[in-house]
C-alpha cells in the first residue's frame, strides 16, 4: 500500500469524432507523464470520443471503434508506467453509458458509469445515454478511489455513497462549459461542499476548447478534505500538472501546487469567444475568415476577436459602403484594419443596389420607401461577402450582438449571413465592456497585436446601421442601458412584463421590447451558431416556438 500518489491532471483539447486522434494525444501525454514518475494520468469526460457527442453516440461504427482504441491504450499500460483513467462510450446488457475506465498493466481493470444524467440546458444525456448504478470505488494500488463523472457531484448522493463504501480520495472527470461566473460555481458552490461533506479530497478535471456553440474553459483544481484549495490550474490552456498526494493520519491529501489565476470579467467573456472561434474554424478547415467591417463597433470588435483567435493575417476586412455611409465609418473602418493589422478593402455596394432598384420599380411602383429598400442594401452585402467566402475560402464571420437579435434588428438574409458568430450571446452592453477592455490588455491566449485595436470614435459615436440618412439605433429601440437589462429579465430569467414593471421600467416599452422578443424568433431559427457565454443562450438553452400567442403582458 502506497503513501504517496503522483496523479497527472491532463487538461486536454478533444476532437468530436477523432478517436484515433484523441487516443493519439493521451499516449503522448502518458508519455510525459511517466517521464516525471507519475503514477496515474486523468483525462476529462467522454476524453476518447470527444464532449459532447450529442446523436454521433447513436452510431454503432462508432462505440465498435472506441472500444477497440480504448483496448489499445489499455496495452499501452503493460510497460510498468502510469496507468490511464479514460473517459469512454460503454455498452452493458444492451444500455449505452458515458463512463470511465481504469487504464493499467495492459488491460481495463474497471468501468464506472456515470449516474446523475444532466437533462437542462445545453445537456441533453437522458436522450442518449442510461444511467449508471451508484458507483463503488476503484481499488488503485492499495487505495480506493471514487471516480464520480461531472453531473455525480452537483448532487451529494453519489459521493456520500462513495464515502460510505470506503473512498478514500475522489477523482472528479469533467466536460463542463464554461459560463460566467461558473468557475466560482464549480469550486465554491459545488467541489468544496462535496469534500467537506465527505471529508475526501477531490480532483477536478476539466476539458477546455471549443466545440459548436460551446467551449469548455478548463480551470481544473483540486480541494482538499477540509475544503483548501491546493492546485488551480489554468484557464482556456491545455495543461499538463503532476499533482502529489500524501497518505496522513487523517487520510489522503494533495500537496500545494500551483495557483493559477484565473481571468477576470470581462477578459474570461473575451477569452471564451477567441478559443471558440479559433476551433471552430480551424476544426472545420476555414483557412481565415471574411467579414464586413462597417466602421461600427460589433464588427469592430469581431474583427479583433478574429485576430486573436486566428492571427491578422488570416482575417480579411471588408468595408462595404453605400450612399448613406458616412466618411466617419470609412474612416474608422479603415483605421481599425490597421490598428489590427488584418487586410482591408472597399467594395461600394451602390451599383448593386441601384440594379435592384430598376428590377423592382415596376412591382414597387406607387410605393413609399420602406424598411425594404433599407434591408436590400444589408442583403447586398450579405451576397457580396458571400461571394468572396464561395471564391476564397475564408469563413464568413457574422457580427450581430444579442441585443439586436433579441428583437430582430438584423435582416435575415443580410447581416445574419455567416458561419458562425462571437457575439451571438453578448448583449451591447457587454460588446462595449469588451471591447474596452481588448483596448487595454491583450490576452495570454490571443494572437493579435498588444496595444490598442479600435479607434475611440468607434467606442464613442452612437451605434447606427446606416441604412437610411442619419440613423441611429435609437430611433428604432431604448437606449441599449434600458434594452439590455430588460432583455435579461425576459430571456434569462423568464420574467413577465408586470415583474419588470415592478422594479421601473416603462410598460409600454417593457411590451413593445417582449413583442419583438417573440416575433423575432424565427429569425433566430436561422441564425448562424455562436459562443454560448451565459445561462439561457439562444438555440442550446432557450427553444421557444415560433408560432405561439402566449405573452406575459
Amino acid at each position: 500500500m502506497a503513501d504517496t500518489l503522483k496523479i497527472t491532471l491532463a487538461q486536454t483539447n478533444q476532437i468530436v469524432g477523432d478517436l484515433a486522434g484523441n487516443a493519439a494525444a493521451m499516449l503522448k501525454v502518458r508519455e510525459r507523464a511517466a517521464a516525471a514518475g507519475s503514477d496515474l494520468v486523468v483525462f476529462p469526460e467522454l476524453n476518447l470520443i470527444g464532449y459532447p457527442p450529442e446523436d454521433l453516440i447513436l452510431k454503432p461504427a462508432l462505440i465498435e471503434r472506441a472500444a477497440a482504441e480504448l483496448e489499445t491504450l489499455a496495452r499501452a499500460t503493460a510497460d510498468c508506467g502510469p496507468a490511464m483513467l479514460v473517459g469512454s462510450v460503454f455498452v452493458q446488457d444492451g444500455a449505452l453509458h458515458n463512463g470511465v475506465a481504469l487504464l493499467d498493466q495492459g488491460k481495463v481493470q474497471a468501468t464506472r458509469f456515470k449516474h446523475e444524467l444532466p437533462n437542462y440546458g445545453t445537456f441533453d444525456e437522458v436522450r442518449l445515454f442510461q444511467p449508471g448504478p451508484l458507483p463503488e470505488p476503484i481499488v488503485f494500488r492499495g487505495t480506493m478511489i471514487g471516480v464520480p463523472i461531472c453531473e455525480d457531484i452537483w448532487q451529494p448522493d453519489v459521493c456520500r455513497h462513495l464515502a460510505d463504501f470506503g473512498a478514500e480520495l475522489l477523482i472528479v472527470v469533467n466536460g463542463s462549459p464554461y459560463e460566467i461566473d461558473k468557475d466560482t460555481l464549480r469550486i465554491d458552490g459545488v467541489a468544496k461542499l462535496r469534500a467537506v461533506d465527505t471529508r475526501l479530497p477531490l480532483a477536478y478535471v476539466n476539458r477546455v476548447g471549443g466545440q459548436d456553440e460551446l467551449v469548455f474553459d478548463g480551470a481544473s483544481f483540486v480541494v482538499n478534505g477540509d475544503g483548501t484549495l491546493a492546485v488551480q490550474m489554468k484557464d482556456w490552456e491545455e495543461q499538463e500538472v503532476q499533482t502529489h498526494w500524501t497518505r496522513t493520519a487523517q487520510g489522503w491529501r494533495c500537496d500545494r501546487g500551483e495557483i493559477a489565476a484565473l481571468a477576470d470579467h470581462p477578459e474570461d467573456i473575451y477569452c471564451a469567444m477567441v478559443l471558440a472561434l479559433r476551433d471552430y474554424v480551424n476544426r472545420n478547415g476555414f483557412p481565415g475568415v471574411v467579414l464586413g467591417l462597417s466602421g461600427g463597433i460589433d464588427s469592430a470588435i469581431c474583427a479583433a476577436i478574429a485576430a486573436d483567435a486566428l492571427g491578422p493575417e488570416r482575417v480579411r476586412c471588408v468595408m462595404l459602403p453605400s450612399r448613406y455611409t458616412s466618411q466617419e465609418s470609412l474612416d474608422d473602418a479603415a483605421e481599425c484594419a490597421r490598428l489590427i493589422g488584418c487586410s482591408h478593402e472597399i467594395i461600394p455596394i451602390q451599383p448593386a443596389v441601384d440594379g435592384f432598384g430598376e428590377m423592382l420599380a415596376a412591382p414597387f411602383a406607387g410605393t413609399a420607401p420602406d424598411l425594404t429598400e433599407e434591408n436590400l442594401q444589408s442583403r447586398v452585402r450579405g451576397v457580396t461577402l458571400m461571394a468572396l467566402s464561395n471564391k476564397f475560402g475564408p469563413m464568413l464571420l457574422t457580427t450581430g450582438n444579442k441585443s439586436e437579435m433579441s428583437v430582430g434588428y438584423a435582416t435575415i438574409y443580410g447581416d445574419m449571413a455567416g458561419g458562425y458568430n462571437p457575439l451571438k450571446d453578448a448583449y451591447k452592453m457587454t460588446v462595449f465592456a469588451i471591447s474596452r477592455w481588448r483596448n487595454q490588455h491583450r490576452p495570454r491566449i490571443g494572437l493579435g497585436p498588444d496595444g490598442p485595436v479600435i479607434p475611440e470614435n468607434i467606442l464613442t459615436k452612437p451605434p447606427s446601421a446606416e441604412l437610411r440618412p442619419d440613423q441611429k439605433d435609437s430611433d428604432s429601440l431604448p437606449p441599449y442601458e434600458v434594452l439590455d437589462p430588460i432583455l435579461q429579465g425576459l430571456v434569462e430569467h423568464e420574467k413577465s412584463v408586470g415583474q419588470l414593471v415592478q422594479e421601473g421600467f416603462e410598460r409600454d416599452i417593457v411590451v413593445k421590447i417582449e413583442r419583438l422578443l417573440h416575433l423575432s424568433e424565427y429569425k433566430r431559427r436561422q441564425a448562424p451558431p455562436g459562443v454560448k457565454l451565459g445561462s439561457r443562450n439562444f438555440g442550446r438553452d432557450r427553444r421557444y416556438p415560433i408560432t405561439q400567442a402566449f405573452r406575459t403582458a
